[in-house]
């Protein structure tokens, strides 16, 4: 059986880190993603997809990600649920990352408005191999097209 799921989007909002009672470091995060079609208005829709990782990579998006940044995402889709304060039960399905990659470069962002998201692991990436990536994937959503 097959459970993979690849993903590149924006992360909607700063990381929400913890540390479970073990020690274990987890970020919880929304990546919008856009769809590959636009709506009868003609407007690009995305998907709002809630993902998490655990120990270094939970380490890592804490000290480099923030709102807005481009990131590939590689893991698996997994259900959970709960009892909630009232009793009742919830659902949740989300995304477990094994892997997550910051897509942009600190150079290509120069002349837009996400110089804000900018960080010192970026700073020391190779910046032709992004710069590239970052004009093939710059249209996926910009930062002023998220709904927040």
């Amino acid at each position: 059986m097959i459970n993979r799921v690849v993903l590149v989007g924006r992360i909607t909002k700063d990381v929400d880190h913890r540390v479970t009672t073990s020690g274990a470091s987890v970020v919880s995060f929304t990546l919008a993603v856009n769809r590959n079609f636009t709506s009868a208005s003609g407007e690009r829709e995305a998907d709002f997809i809630n993902c998490v990782t655990w120990r270094a990579s939970a380490d890592f998006m804490k000290n480099y990600v923030k709102k807005g940044n481009l990131l590939a995402v590689d893991g698996r889709m997994q259900t959970r649920n709960y009892q909630d304060n009232d009793g009742r039960t919830v659902y949740i399905t989300e995304v477990v990352a094994d892997s997550v990659q910051l897509l942009e470069s600190r150079s290509s962002n120069q002349g837009d408005n996400s110089g804000q998201y900018r960080n010192k692991y970026e700073e020391n990436q190779s910046n032709d191999a992004q710069d590239e990536l970052y004009e093939s994937t710059k249209n996926l959503i910009a930062d002023d097209d998220l709904p927040f």
